[in-house]
């Protein structure tokens, strides 16, 4: 059985909303994520940290944080 998740990210000033699906089974192991989600999950990570927005953006939702001032 599936069921679909959002992953968030973050990475420096930087946020990002992954959907990904979770496998879940009768394994110790339930739930996991694809190889492909978990490959997805990396590739925006690592966007983020060198700062390449757009690379990012082709696979998750990306946010700047901004502090608030109080």
């Amino acid at each position: 059985m599936t069921r679909k998740r959002t992953k968030i990210i973050h990475e420096g000033r930087y946020a990002a909303e992954v959907d990904v699906e979770l496998i879940e089974d009768d394994t110790a192991w339930s739930p996991y994520l694809t190889p492909d989600d978990a490959k997805k999950l990396d590739t925006v990570r690592l966007a983020l940290r060198r700062g390449d927005i757009a690379e990012a953006a082709k696979l998750a939702r990306v946010f700047e944080l901004v502090p608030v001032q109080g």
